[in-house]
């Protein structure tokens, strides 16, 4: 057993706080009048919600397929704890800093919707007014669970997981709430510029990635990065299992956002798996046509870079131009992939060309082919003759890009001098799912013993 510190009784002793502070909050009646409600809307944002939370453990094993043995469980475990995590800290504060009573369309009012107070009896989303606030603030959820897991791609292998879980919990507070506020409150700065962004392109993807990129940078590289070491992806069959969670849940992320079931849900479905399926085959066949294998992890990862870049245009782009955004994202991101190799960048699996620039080609092509056609409340783009949205996308993405990167690495620098970010030169060694953890991918290699010493284990072989 390790010697337990202060520090370690902190997230505890918070959990508990706010355990007890549940208790004498008063119970409020649900749903007072029902007669507004639709029940085919409530039924599908449901199922929506449920396919937007699969994407996590999806990403999880996204992730933890691609890195060395030594950091899977470490990986997926990163991203997942963000499902218990960040559900306690929407329920708090993080839903009333997005979606309460806008200060100057800067910020939510933190007590509007304090620990989900009026949320279960308060009138619905003036944008959702078909569906429960209930319900409407648990989809919002699944979204900000997602949006600080995918910055753990970037980081993986050496930070801390208790550093970790604390940059999740500011990066949610500090980052994704203003954006989310900015975006999709109506009062919010970037929604009253008029900037398109249907299911988060800004407020999920380009924060995540530029995030992404602060801690790559924070952290600086690996040793086995500086040696240029070729570390095999651990599991293959992981990453096609992630893609193809993270491919079915992103149905209820991008036609989930609709808040309705009905034709533009459908409208919405129809881009995300059009696009996801031509960036797939766009990354296959462009590493081919410049002297590269087709690879299973490939196609994974350009479907991957598909559903980030239709994410913002899903519900306001045709069907036929959602095959160019895949096509051309994935290109996009897989020459930024292949360049950033030749840098001293040690962002580890890829995050901010993938997510990052994702949402930014997303972003500037719906300026470019949104279309009043599919969606009445939306806007013309420029190919319809219309510069001003192309402009305001631009302008958003500018904002948002600026904002999660200078932030994003404030927390990174304001954690390290709280506690130490990086392990240290022989956990990275060793791996982190052992000395983060005690828990092994494989039977064999090291573990912990119980005066926490690390001790070789014999590989058990089975015939």
């Amino acid at each position: 057993m390790k010697k337990v510190s202060f520090q370690d009784y902190l997230p505890f002793i918070f959990l508990a706080l706010i355990a007890i502070v549940g208790i004498f909050m008063p119970s409020l009646p649900s749903f007072a009048d029902a007669s507004k409600y639709n029940s085919a809307d409530i039924a599908w944002i449901l199922v929506a919600s449920s396919l937007v939370f699969l994407m996590t453990p999806g990403l999880s094993f996204f992730y933890g397929g691609m890195v060395n043995k030594k950091n899977v469980i470490s990986t997926m475990m990163q991203s997942f704890i963000a499902t218990g995590l960040i559900s306690i800290v929407w329920l708090v504060v993080g839903f009333s800093l997005a979606f309460g009573k806008s200060h100057n369309g800067l910020i939510g009012d933190p007590g509007t919707f304090f620990m989900f107070q009026n949320v279960g009896s308060g009138a619905p989303w003036s944008l959702a007014p078909t569906i429960p606030l209930l319900l409407f603030a648990l989809f919002q959820m699944k979204f900000a669970i997602i949006t600080p897991a995918l910055v753990v791609g970037a980081v993986a292998g050496r930070i801390r997981f208790t550093s970790y879980v604390l940059f999740m919990v500011l990066f949610s507070i500090l980052v994704y709430a203003p954006i989310a506020h900015w975006t999709w409150h109506p009062d919010g700065i970037l929604f009253k510029l008029g900037v398109l962004d249907f299911a988060g392109g800004t407020v999920v993807h380009i924060s995540a990635g530029c995030a992404a990129l602060a801690g790559a940078l924070v952290l600086k590289r690996r040793k086995d990065h500086i040696e240029k070491k070729e570390l095999q992806p651990a599991n293959i069959p992981f990453v096609l299992l992630g893609t193809g969670l993270l491919w079915f849940g992103w149905f209820g992320f991008n036609a989930g956002s609709a808040l309705s079931a009905n034709a533009l849900a459908a409208s919405a479905f129809a881009t995300t798996n059009t696009a996801t399926a031509a960036a797939g085959l766009s990354w296959v066949f462009f590493d081919v046509i410049r002297g590269r294998k087709p690879s299973a992890l490939g196609f994974c990862i350009g479907a991957v870079v598909g559903l980030v870049a239709i994410t913002p245009a899903a519900g306001f782009v045709a069907i036929p131009q959602s095959i160019f955004i895949g096509f051309i994202a994935a290109i996009i991101s897989n020459i930024a992939v292949h360049w950033k190799s030749k840098t001293s960048i040690d962002d580890t699996l890829d995050v901010f060309p993938c997510h990052g620039l994702g949402g930014m080609v997303g972003m500037l092509l719906t300026g470019i082919f949104a279309t009043k056609a599919v969606n009445s409340a939306g806007t013309d783009g420029w190919l319809y003759g219309n510069f001003d949205l192309f402009k305001n996308q631009v302008l958003g993405l500018l904002l948002v890009v600026g904002y999660s990167f200078i932030v994003s690495f404030g927390i990174f620098k304001l954690i390290n001098l709280i506690h130490p970010l990086r392990v240290s030169e022989e956990e990275e060694e060793l791996g982190l799912d052992v000395t983060q953890h005690n828990e092994n991918y494989h039977p064999s290699m090291i573990s912990i013993s119980d005066n926490g010493s690390l001790k070789e284990e014999d590989e058990l072989v089975h015939s």
